[in-house]
């Protein structure tokens, strides 16, 4: 499905949930929550736009606090389903900064689809399926090394506006959720969305934010992320050369490096990845987000 068409479904799916009390101020104005879509599906984010106040509130989803930013109308906070989250209800509310109290509250549930990702079983020799000590070694290291970077995102929100597909004029070949059955064993899924590309076209920031790691693995090969704040990062693996440093602020369409075929691959291809508030989401989902209008300058 196309970004522009994923828009259009986005725009479609909501609901508006109440919201002031008996209690309320005269002439006060509704507290409105919009949550989009209200059916997510593992691997999809979730806009929560409110309406009716532009401070003093807090937000949980799940249990958790979520990181609300202002919009042009109101508050907005984005939210990552995991791919792995299981179908169900999620709970959500918003509620003013204590030691505010008041009628002004709002809560709802939204209700998680199962969805079912392919899996791939493959047949291999060994020794491409089980890695040597060493090599166990400094995957296991830069895992953390990746883990690390992922935890450490912006108080505030860098990104403004739509994201843009990080290859211009790439094949995509998608992949996301795929699960690989190698040998009988069990591998982890495939957490990003695959860009066929020739060797050497350029790669782009989905959005505005800053370089949190650039690195060479052993399964990523080269890489670059970038923290886009409040919990927020993109992910671009197997580049051949990178044009950014650790720390830059940079803007949306910038050139951050050139597709690739370094790390375990077997070709020329970006991998694309998002990472929000810790979950693996779906990078089409995050192309597809039609965020509130940014506030005034």
């Amino acid at each position: 499905m196309s970004a522009r068409r994923l828009r259009l479904a986005w725009r479609a799916l909501f609901t508006i949930a109440l919201v002031a009390g008996p209690g309320a101020p005269a002439g006060a104005e509704a507290l409105r929550v919009r949550v989009t879509p209200q059916e997510p599906r593992p691997g999809d984010v979730v806009l929560v736009h409110v309406t009716g106040a532009r401070t003093g509130l807090q937000a949980e989803w799940n249990g958790r606090r979520l990181r609300l930013f202002p919009v042009r109308d109101g508050l907005a906070a984005v939210v990552g389903i995991d791919l792995d989250v299981p179908a169900g209800p999620i709970a959500w509310r918003v509620a003013p900064e204590p030691p505010a109290s008041g009628p002004r509250a709002a809560a709802g549930t939204v209700t998680v689809r199962a969805k079912v990702f392919p899996v791939q079983h493959l047949t291999l020799p060994p020794n491409q399926v089980d890695l040597d000590p060493p090599t166990l070694a400094r995957a296991e290291a830069e895992q953390r090394e990746l883990t690390a970077a992922l935890a450490d995102s912006a108080a505030e929100r860098l990104w403004q506006g739509p994201f843009r597909v990080p290859v211009e004029g790439g094949r995509p070949t998608g992949g996301f959720g795929l699960r690989r059955i190698l040998n009988g064993q069990s591998r982890s899924p495939h957490a990003g969305f695959d860009w066929a590309a020739p060797e050497g076209t350029p790669v782009l920031a989905t959005n505005a934010g800053r370089v949190a790691l650039v690195a060479d693995h052993f399964f990523a090969g080269r890489s670059v992320v970038v923290d886009h704040g409040l919990g927020l990062f993109t992910l671009y693996f197997h580049l051949s050369a990178v044009s950014v440093s650790v720390g830059e602020a940079v803007g949306a369409g910038q050139v951050l490096g050139a597709v690739g075929a370094t790390g375990r691959v077997t070709g020329p291809h970006l991998h694309f990845g998002v990472i929000l508030g810790g979950a693996r989401v779906d990078p089409e989902s995050l192309l597809a987000l039609a965020p509130p209008a940014d506030p005034a300058p």
